[in-house]
C-alpha cells in the first residue's frame, strides 16, 4: 500500500474560503473603529478649543476677538481678528478636526462670534455618526443630531449652539 501525503484541492479551497471570511469580518470592524476614532479626535480637538478660548478671552478683555469683530455663522475663517484665526492653537485644533473628518474647511466646519466678540460657537461635522459636534461659550457641548450644518447665531446676537 502506498499513501499519498498532502491536502486535497477541496480541503485547500475550504481553508482559503474560511480565511477570506474571517479577513472580511476583521476589515469591517477596523473600518468602524477608524470612523469612531475620527469622531473622538474631532471631539477632543473641540474640547481643547474650549480651554484655549477661555485663555484667549482672559488675555483680550473677556472677548473672543482681538477687537470688536463679530462673525456670523459661517465656515471657520482663514483670516481675521476673531480667536479662530488670531490664536494659532485654536486654528490648529480646527484644522485637526477638519482633517479627522476628511472634508474641506468650508464643508465640515462652522464658526461664529457674537455681539462685540462677547460669545463664540464652533461646530465640526462628525464622520461616523449623523450630526455636528458643537461647543460654545455658554458651556454647551453636544451633537446636533442633524446632517445639516448648524446655524450658530453670531454677528448681531450671542453666538451659541442650536
Amino acid at each position: 500500500m502506498t499513501y499519498s501525503r498532502g491536502f486535497t484541492l477541496i480541503e485547500l479551497l475550504v481553508v482559503i474560503a474560511i480565511i477570506g471570511i474571517l479577513a472580511s469580518i476583521v476589515l469591517v470592524s477596523l473600518g468602524n473603529a477608524r470612523t469612531r476614532g475620527a469622531d473622538a479626535g474631532i471631539q477632543g480637538n473641540l474640547n481643547s478649543i474650549r480651554t484655549q478660548a477661555e485663555m484667549f478671552s482672559s488675555l483680550n478683555g473677556n472677548k473672543y476677538s482681538t477687537d470688536t469683530a463679530v462673525l456670523a455663522s459661517a465656515l471657520c475663517p482663514s483670516a481675521g481678528t476673531t480667536m479662530f484665526w488670531a490664536d494659532t492653537t485654536i486654528r490648529a485644533a480646527i484644522e485637526s478636526a477638519r482633517a479627522a473628518n476628511g472634508g474641506t474647511l468650508a464643508s465640515v466646519t462652522r464658526c461664529a462670534v457674537g455681539v462685540s466678540g462677547s460669545s463664540y460657537a464652533v461646530a465640526v461635522q462628525l464622520k461616523g455618526v449623523t450630526g455636528w459636534w458643537c461647543i460654545d461659550s455658554n458651556g454647551i457641548v453636544k451633537n446636533t443630531g442633524s446632517a445639516t450644518a448648524p446655524a450658530l447665531a453670531g454677528d448681531t446676537v450671542a453666538a451659541a449652539c442650536p
